[in-house]
């Protein structure tokens, strides 16, 4: 009963040993091996483009002593690159039922396994002479960057006081700029971005997954899924006390338990059941716009193909290189801020604000590519590129990630994070194969698409999305009640008057 609950739930303080640093080290230990490694598996395939390239070459030789065109060489290495993505969007579609049946934390230990496979194909791919197993690890390595991209958020969410869900929840987007900055880093031809060393680059992300694999077991599983999915309450009580160090309030587990009363009996959705459930009809359709926009922004390009973007900068070959690690330090720096800043500005004006000003700054851009003659405009589009990943890091880059565990309830949210999770990784994958192409043809205007997409999100979260900073899940899962169902309320509150004024006057008579 509830009372047994609350009873349960008094902390005992002399076993509280751990206090709320236990909360801060589980974000850490999750994040090294989680959303960390998308950032740098993103980041350290730009640094051996040109020895990859070569080692393709070669083998096309070796092989079958063909020569390949400029062209050809390209269209493979694009497809190493960009077929990261696609592993992406199979983790995606397979994390929500791995959160399901092991839960959150043994779903993000068990995601090491595609790491581990991925990195040894990376590893032993040049000794066997086959560009194919390169392929075969970015697949891999993608599964377990989609993974988890949509867990780590999750867990977060789930495991984080209401005061602090935002900020805790966006530090899985500080750590996948960190991982863009250490990609970088690690990247640098003085490090393991030389020619002799590329497979060991590829195969460098295998650390922190052992990191995570010796450090995670030691922390709780999320109380929530503790609770509504296993009903395990002494397990969620446990959990609490060690995430908050003893001293939990009982309004925390209160609202635990109602959101396990709303979701009694209901098994938990799948994606297809999504689009048919009126509930959550606006819900979906702003996870879906969001999750898109933030890779149709064209900022993850940015990493992928920077050396494209500042050559169109007037930037040297030698500088690239160096230039390239401050725009991972600039994002980096941003969601830093933003998670300062998220719970006291709040989710919507974040997410607002960003989207205008990457608009601004790529309207400023293609000024600038226009002008290029002016020798100072070089600067400008550099200028411009690094206030474009700024902005983007101050709201959508962490944000993104909070909403579906903020709008969606216990059991709509693991398919919610699958429709998030594919629709950034397909919209990655597009805008990975195509970012070449629009930047050789449309030249000088290859960021208006973007500032298109910018200003039409930013537009739609004026005007649809609502604030939910602060607010339990049941008021907003109330409030967004309110939106699926406007005008169908007043309607059955119309209809309760009449049938009430009937029956008075049925009383009268």
């Amino acid at each position: 009963t509830p009372l047994e609950l609350v009873q349960l739930f008094q902390p005992i303080k002399p076993r509280a040993l751990l206090d709320s640093s236990t909360l801060v080290l589980m974000v850490a230990s999750a994040a090294i091996g989680g959303t960390l490694q998308y950032g740098y598996n993103l980041a350290i395939m730009n640094a051996p483009t040109i020895f990859i390239q070569a080692f393709i070459n070669e083998t096309f030789q070796q092989r079958w002593d063909i020569q390949l065109l400029d062209y050809q060489v390209t269209l493979l290495w694009t497809i190493i690159v960009s077929i990261f993505s696609l592993g992406g969007l199979a983790g995606a579609l397979i994390a929500g039922p791995m959160t399901i049946r092991f839960g959150r934390k043994n779903c993000l230990l068990l995601n090491n396994i595609f790491l581990m496979s991925g990195a040894l194909f990376a590893l032993t791919s040049r000794a066997a002479r086959s560009f194919e197993m390169i392929i075969i690890s970015r697949v891999l390595i993608g599964i377990n960057a989609g993974i988890s991209m949509n867990v780590q958020p999750m867990y977060f969410g789930e495991s984080a006081p209401k005061n602090l869900r935002g900020a805790v929840s966006l530090s899985s987007a500080v750590f996948t700029a960190f991982g863009v900055v250490l990609g970088q880093v690690v990247g640098l031809r003085e490090i393991l971005g030389s020619e002799s060393c590329w497979q060991y680059l590829l195969a460098s992300n295998a650390i922190p997954g052992f990191i995570q694999l010796l450090s995670l077991p030691w922390f709780p599983e999320s109380p929530r899924f503790l609770l509504i999915d296993r009903g395990d309450k002494e397990a969620c009580i446990n959990a609490l006390r060690r995430l908050r160090g003893g001293e939990v309030q009982s309004s925390e587990l209160d609202e635990i338990l109602q959101e396990q009363d709303e979701t009694r009996g209901l098994r938990p959705s799948r994606p297809w059941e999504l689009l048919t459930d009126r509930s959550v009809r606006w819900q979906l359709i702003s996870v879906v716009i969001i999750s898109s926009a933030m890779q149709l922004c064209g900022n993850d390009s940015i990493y992928v193909y920077a050396s494209y973007v500042f050559k169109e900068a007037g930037l040297s070959n030698d500088q690239i290189q160096y230039v390239t690690i401050g725009t991972g330090t600039c994002e980096f720096t941003a969601c830093i801020m933003c998670n300062l800043l998220i719970e006291h500005v709040g989710r919507r004006f974040m997410l607002m604000g960003g989207f205008l000003l990457m608009a601004i700054w790529a309207i400023v851009f293609t000024i600038a590519l226009l002008l290029e003659h002016i020798s100072w405009m070089p600067y400008l589009s550099m200028a411009c590129i690094f206030t474009y990943i700024l902005s983007f890091g101050m709201g959508p880059a962490g944000v993104t990630g909070v909403l579906p565990t903020e709008i969606f309830n216990q059991t709509a949210r693991p398919a919610a994070y699958m429709v998030a999770g594919s629709m950034m990784w397909l919209n990655l994958f597009v805008v990975g194969m195509i970012f070449p192409f629009l930047v050789s043809g449309l030249r000088e205007y290859c960021f208006v698409p973007f500032a298109v997409v910018c200003l039409s999100s930013a537009l739609y979260i004026s005007l649809f999305l609502p604030e939910t900073k602060g607010k339990s899940l049941s008021a907003i899962t109330q409030e967004f009640h309110k939106i699926n169902f406007k005008g169908h309320d007043k309607i059955f509150e119309s209809q309760t008057v009449y049938q009430q004024g009937q029956a008075c006057l049925s009383t009268a008579f």
